[in-house]
């Protein structure tokens, strides 16, 4: 039989961490007090109902006591530990919770302090040391239970949720006396340097006025064990000082509290002392700006960022990404469920009525009642009447020549066979027709479920992105109150292009003030997007990243003399914040109906862009609608859409003259070699990509402009002597030049559209 085995249960590094840093705390609580009374019993108590270990927190509470180097102290905190180790393991054995008999457990523990702890009486306090002892009992349950939530607050919600003012005090109040018990402990020149280095590291971290009562609590252990006010009082210079310059980096803050101490210790006659004292205590101060400033950035941001999650309401963002993830994950389905309708859709039918069931037929009808039937199906003349079929529809029916000699001598009633042959023939090509029409209606709805497909996927992948925090948000938060703007909420979120802001602030305040300095907060130029009124002293604004660049247009234009209407029509869309479009259309020939024709192309045009439908789709798409209008009406297209961060620009042209960039350097031709939209049944357009720059011109004409000048040379020879400042002086120039050569008169509808890309301001 194998015997069991005796296993030690080893700690994680975590835990045992943490034990370590409690039996640090005992240490020096056991310091804070002249006469080294035990105030570590209260930790001691925290510690046993805030998950530590009993027996482990019970050696630790006894080996601390060790700092009043007397046996008694040592009984006094061994029965200490061994009567709440006890009492925790028996209650956690019955699975009972301590409720309140725990504070009679609490008094019956000081007992053994009153009785054995060797303690000899403060001249202070005018009674007798068995009853300051008692006093100071006291004041050792009051600390028990202030530090249980401190120590609760501490370890459980500290970095998880926003801390009440009480668990804060109760937390400083721990770390005050903790750090009395350093500085009698280690010395003056210790202090500093821990402290110092916990106050450089705060203002690092959280960079705004919460750093000044971390200083105050600083200061107070120099306070209660030297008798003075005056640390309070450089603590916070010194905070305020590594404030006013934490926006120029650590080493900036450092140097600047490095200063401040030099300049503080004047007073105090440090400089007399002897060179070991002063190069202790200079060390004290340099020590803690080079830790500061060594600090790897990767750690201090890691900092920043779980700062930011215990500081900010993190449940409005993780139910608005959830909500983005659920919308983007429907939306995914739906465009799948798109494509697949657009696979059904793109599925061919095979070829209907072919030469073999056209014959069939006709011998089934025609020739099945013939006398001769049996012989010319014995003499294989079939064969001949199938050659005829497939004749027929090569040229769309038969006549006398089409039929073969055999054929013709053969059959009785030629004439009979040919009207027969040529009826199944019409028939067939009506069938054809019809079906070509389906396949065609096919497509359509097939090319529009994929541009709704591919819409919908673009925008489940936008959803499901989340919203995270961004350290910018702090930054920006005290760049605007620096300003005197106070904002309530902030919250960035996107990037690159994509860079969204939103703040609530007063409805008054200055809008490019406001964009000037969240962009050199943010180091991004940002423009409004959006105001949202919330109440009468609340507004939310929404910035988003500037374009690189900023548009302007100008139109000229003039009608066929003697026509209401003129046939060219024009658009200026702004497709979203980065991107716009212009297109010109011209409809063929003039008046009413190619203004109808040319005004619902770019109907078309502006709601498919808008819509952010492939470029591809939309152009097919466009055209086959157009096809299905009245015969004879066809549209000449010019489309550019531009990017403003780039200057790039997709151009298309569809039948329609040439086009020109105008800049400083050069004057480019933009040309295309196809015929108007709904000639044919699919277009193949010239597209074109051209990158424009700052201050450059892109012009787009009408065939009435281009035909007035009689040729591209003399176009191409007159632009390059412009130059132009403002595109809408550009199109008047160039239509006033048109009219002129064609002698005054619009001898075709004319119309010329310009844009100018300009810096943004």
């Amino acid at each position: 039989m194998k015997k069991p085995s005796l296993r030690l249960a080893v700690p994680s590094p975590a835990v045992a961490a943490k034990h370590i840093l409690l039996l640090v705390g005992f240490v020096f609580l056991n310091f804070a007090l002249p006469e080294r009374e035990p105030l570590s019993f209260a930790l001691y108590y925290a510690s046993l109902f805030c998950g530590f270990q009993p027996v482990a927190a019970g050696v630790g509470y006894v080996l601390a006591s060790a700092a009043a180097l007397s046996w008694r102290a040592l009984l006094s905190a061994l029965t200490q530990a061994v009567l709440f180790s006890l009492l925790v393991l028996v209650y956690r054995r019955l699975r009972r919770n301590m409720g309140m008999e725990r504070l009679g457990y609490l008094l019956a523990a000081q007992i053994p302090f009153v009785l054995l702890f060797p303690h000899t009486g403060y001249e202070l306090l005018p009674f007798a040391v068995i009853w300051q002892k008692c006093l100071i009992a006291a004041f050792c349950v009051l600390l028990s239970v202030l530090f249980e939530g401190g120590l609760h607050a501490l370890i459980h919600r500290a970095f998880r949720c926003r801390l009440s003012a009480g668990q804060l005090a109760e937390i400083a109040l721990m770390g005050i006396l903790t750090g009395a018990g350093v500085r009698l402990a280690l010395g003056i020149p210790a202090y500093y340097a821990i402290s110092l280095t916990l106050l450089l590291f705060c203002v690092a971290l959280v960079r705004n006025a919460s750093a000044l009562p971390f200083a105050v609590v600083l200061a107070l252990p120099l306070c209660l064990t030297g008798g003075s006010l005056l640390p309070l009082a450089e603590y916070a210079l010194y905070a305020s000082l590594a404030l006013l310059l934490a926006g120029y980096g650590r080493i900036a803050s450092g140097l600047a509290v490095l200063i401040a101490f030099l300049a503080a210790q004047l007073p105090s006659g440090l400089y007399g002392g002897t060179p070991w004292e002063i190069s202790l205590t200079l060390a004290s101060c340099v020590l803690p700006v080079i830790v500061i400033a060594l600090l790897p950035e990767r750690a201090m941001a890691r900092a920043r960022e779980l700062l930011l999650y215990y500081r900010e309401h993190t449940l409005p963002r993780i139910a608005l990404n959830r909500n983005r993830r659920a919308v983007g994950e429907r939306l995914y389905e739906v465009s799948t469920l798109f494509r697949e309708i657009e696979g059904a859709f793109s599925e061919e039918e095979g070829e209907v009525n072919g030469t073999k069931q056209l014959t069939d037929r006709l011998l089934d009808t025609f020739c099945a009642d013939c006398p001769g039937n049996a012989r010319c199906s014995k003499q294989g003349y079939e064969a001949q009447i199938e050659r005829l079929v497939e004749i027929g529809r090569a040229k769309g029916q038969v006549t006398l020549v089409d039929l073969s000699a055999e054929l013709s001598a053969m059959c009785g009633n030629a004439a009979g066979l040919l009207f027969a042959c040529n009826k199944l023939l019409a028939g067939y090509r009506n069938r054809i027709r019809e079906l070509e029409s389906a396949r065609e209606s096919r497509r359509l709805l097939a090319e529009q479920a994929h541009g709704v497909s591919e819409i919908l996927r673009d925008i489940a992948v936008e959803q499901s992105e989340e919203f995270s925090f961004s350290e910018g948000e702090e930054t920006l938060k005290r760049a605007l109150s620096a300003a005197g703007m106070l904002s309530s909420e902030i919250f960035i979120y996107g990037e690159g292009t994509a860079l969204t802001v939103s703040m609530t602030l007063s409805p008054t305040v200055n809008v490019a003030r406001l964009c000037a300095v969240a962009g050199a907060a943010l180091t991004t130029p940002l423009a409004l997007s959006e105001k949202i009124p919330l109440s009468a002293t609340r507004s939310c604004y929404i910035l988003r990243r500037k374009p690189e660049f900023d548009a302007a247009f100008g139109v000229a234009s003039r009608r066929k003399e003697g026509e209401a209407l003129s046939g060219d029509t024009y658009s200026v869309l702004k497709i979203d914040e980065r991107r716009f479009m212009i297109a010109l259309s011209d409809g063929m020939g003039s008046g009413e109906a190619a203004h109808t024709i040319s005004d619902r192309t770019l109907s078309l045009l502006e709601s498919f862009y808008k819509a952010k439908m492939p470029s591809e789709t939309v152009l097919s798409t466009v055209n086959r609608l157009i096809a299905y209008s009245a015969e004879e009406q066809f549209s000449c297209l010019d489309l550019a859409a531009v990017d403003l961060d780039t200057g790039e620009a997709d151009i298309v042209k569809i039948g329609s003259p040439v086009g020109f960039i105008l800049s400083d350097e050069e004057l480019r031709i933009l040309e295309g070699e196809s015929l108007p939209m709904g000639m044919l049944d699919a277009i193949h357009p010239a597209t074109l990509q051209a990158r424009m720059g700052e201050n450059d011109f892109m012009l787009l004409m009408s065939d009435g402009v281009t035909e007035a000048f009689g040729s591209s040379d003399e176009l191409y020879t007159y632009l390059s002597g412009l130059r132009p400042c403002n595109p809408q002086a550009l199109a008047e120039t160039v239509l006033d030049q048109a009219l002129s050569r064609a002698g005054g008169e619009a001898e075709d509808d004319m119309t010329v559209l310009a844009v100018r890309l300009l810096k943004s301001a």
